[in-house]
């Protein structure tokens, strides 16, 4: 593949300011401060300056029903993930457990998120960054069958959500309790022959993202993801980690705390006690990679992936792994699908306070609600993946930085910003832009 870069040739050169006005490829806006003395980094500073959207303020005083709707919201292109946790919370709650084909719809309008997302991310900002171009479209011009195939690819994906959700953004149909209505098989049908032609396709991705060139940077993370008996995570488990964590999700709150840090509007989480951790693919896969099923744990070993991946540059070989299960994941469901009786089950509201957890395409994604006994809204948290991860990216720059000096500022400038899109970090809905600024102190 032809590729260019804007690496210069030759020596490194001496690192005094580098700063970039423009960083597309992430949503939202937010900015990168490292300073380094004498080659040595000093300060790292990931600052959100956009501004909050006081979601969990909007919510107190409404309708224990309407939080998926008014969450979903947040970001448009994982409204699946916060619709599921809000519910998952709210039926935490009120002690009601769904089961059967009105919970494999909910694993299957899942498997569409992460399909749409995950091509979303890794074909169109993130290869970018490895194969040297400032943006999709320039890379379309040397690579138009990669985003042609990533485009179809993407759009079977929107596909699951518009027939499960009622549209293919912020759907409308998940409620709490199961959906509004639930398809036929008949509407499920016409999917099975285009998720096939995925699932080859998902594979050709999967050896595409192989071949990338990849930095090498490892660095001893704790992960944390859920984990279930039977199945590769998206609505249930508990929560664990590769460093002894093992808790019910309604336990977050002891083992988990949030703190405002100066340079930025996002707040940053952290394990008590402990420090940072990492959610996301790279996290679910290293702790689930026995629950991927058969097609994809090949791919991954294929891939030349072991059952845990450490090098947060190889996310974008994990999330094409993860499409290629997703799809198999949704034909599975539908070849087995058969419409329950009736789409929810009865709820009835009462006095309490709930937990749920699912994995966004980003990673864990927590909410906590408490509602009275008319089911109205009292107090509302929403902890999302980014700002979970928003300490390890900083660490990553830390230990990334000092080894790469000799890249010289141009490349090594690249880099950073390719660090941070491993992450594919979702700062708000909207992709906006960040500046980088790499500092020199004189002795």
């Amino acid at each position: 593949m032809k590729s260019k870069s804007r690496a210069p040739r030759g020596g490194a050169a001496k690192l005094k300011a580098i700063k970039v006005g423009f960083l597309a490829r992430v949503e939202g806006e937010g900015g990168l401060h490292v300073k380094l003395r004498d080659g040595k980094v000093t300060d790292v500073k990931v600052n959100i300056f956009e501004p909050p959207r006081f979601f969990e303020a909007f919510l107190r005083g409404r309708r224990f029903t309407e939080a998926p709707d008014i969450t979903a919201r947040i970001c448009g292109i994982c409204p699946i993930a916060y619709q599921m946790s809000s519910i998952h919370a709210m039926e935490d709650i009120l002690g009601v457990k769904v089961t059967g084909q009105l919970r494999e719809l909910r694993r299957l309008i899942y498997c569409g998120e992460w399909i749409e997302s995950h091509v979303l991310h890794l074909a169109m900002l993130h290869a970018p960054d490895f194969l040297g171009y400032e943006d999709a479209i320039r890379m379309a011009k040397d690579h138009p069958d990669l985003v042609k195939l990533a485009l179809r690819l993407k759009k079977a994906g929107n596909e699951i959500v518009r027939i499960l959700g009622g549209r293919e953004i912020h759907p409308v149909n998940v409620r709490v309790g199961g959906f509004y209505r639930v398809p036929s098989k008949a509407e499920l049908q016409p999917l099975e022959e285009e998720l096939k032609w995925a699932r080859d396709a998902a594979q050709q991705v999967v050896q595409f993202t192989a071949s990338l060139p990849m930095p090498e940077f490892e660095q001893d993370y704790e992960f944390v993801a859920l984990r279930h008996p039977d199945e590769y995570p998206f609505n249930e488990g508990r929560l664990v980690s590769n460093k002894g964590l093992d808790i019910a999700v309604r336990e977050f709150d002891e083992h988990f705390e949030e703190e405002h840090v100066a340079h930025s509007n996002a707040l940053h989480s952290r394990i008590k006690r402990r420090g940072n951790y990492f959610v996301g693919p790279n996290a679910r896969y290293s702790l689930n990679f026995d629950r991927l099923s058969p097609i994809a744990q090949e791919a991954a070993k294929a891939a030349g992936l072991g059952p845990v991946c450490r090098n947060p540059f190889q996310s974008i070989v994990v999330r094409a792994v993860e499409t290629l299960y997703a799809v198999d994941e949704a034909l599975r469901i539908i070849g087995q699908y058969e419409p329950p009786d009736r789409p929810c089950v009865d709820l009835e509201p009462r006095t309490g306070t709930g937990y749920g957890c699912s994995e966004a395409p980003r990673g864990i994604l927590v909410h906590r609600y408490r509602i009275d006994n008319q089911g109205v809204i009292l107090d509302a948290k929403i902890i999302p993946p980014t700002s979970q991860n928003l300490r390890t990216m900083e660490q990553d720059l830390w230990h990334f930085v000092p080894q790469n000096i000799h890249l010289g500022p141009e490349k090594l400038t690249w880099q950073c910003e390719q660090a941070l899109r491993n992450y594919d970090p979702c700062i708000s809905c909207a992709t906006h832009f960040l500046k980088l600024t790499i500092e020199e102190e004189s002795s």
